[in-house]
């Protein structure tokens, strides 16, 4: 569970996205970054065993930086209003699948799978899905898959993908650039017990469509 001091301050810097709220904050700042990685660790410890992978990852090395990277960007608001924390095998900077935990009073949420991945690692997922539709299938159309997150998310491709012909059972899916599921998460469950019973109730839902996606690439 969260402290609600945490959701507080995220409130506040929502309305006050500049660096002297953000620096006159700073120890409110501290407080909740240690309060998110104490639950980032709480959920890792959870992961853990359902795949050992992630016995070792420190929650500090899935926590995501708060501050915005504005060069390129027509918002220059320098702050993130919210906390994210990428959760996988190789760490927040594999290029697999994994699971994420987004935490914004108002819109938070767990979510997972492969986001825009390169070219030669969608290639591989394309061709998983190829070969084995049916289990693919039966992982994303399982009721209970299907209750927690609706559909299969990501942008699609117009045409059928190079290799691939238009009637193939699977194209829906192989159009695919993106695999991902989302769920959210209400403000009352953040500073409740059933956080971290949330969160790994989503992610073991979606485990078998995360291991799915990373036999792909081994």
């Amino acid at each position: 569970m969260l402290q609600p001091a945490t959701l507080k301050f995220l409130e506040g810097l929502k309305l006050n996205n500049n660096k002297p709220w953000f620096e006159g904050h700073k120890d409110a700042y501290e407080a909740a970054k240690l309060d998110f990685e104490k639950l980032i660790s709480e959920v890792l410890t959870g992961l853990a065993s359902i795949e050992p992978g992630f016995k070792e990852q420190k929650a500090k090395d899935c926590v995501f930086r708060i501050y915005r990277d504005v060069r390129f960007a027509k918002d220059k608001t320098p702050y993130k209003p919210n906390f994210g924390a990428y959760m996988s095998r190789g760490g927040k900077k594999f290029n697999g699948a994994g699971y994420y935990l987004h935490l914004e009073p108002g819109g938070s949420f767990a979510a997972g799978g492969l986001w825009m991945p390169e070219a030669n690692i969608l290639k591989a997922v394309r061709q998983e899905i190829d070969y084995n539709f049916g289990e693919f299938e039966k992982i994303v159309r399982n009721k209970k898959f299907e209750k927690i997150f609706g559909v299969l998310q990501g942008e699609k491709l117009k045409s059928a993908p190079k290799d691939y012909a238009a009637d193939n059972p699977a194209i829906e899916y192989l159009k695919m650039k993106s695999f991902t599921v989302m769920h959210k998460i209400d403000d009352e469950i953040l500073t409740g017990k059933p956080l971290v019973k949330t969160c790994m109730d989503v992610y073991k839902t979606m485990q078998p469509m995360i291991d799915f996606l990373n036999r792909s690439l081994d």
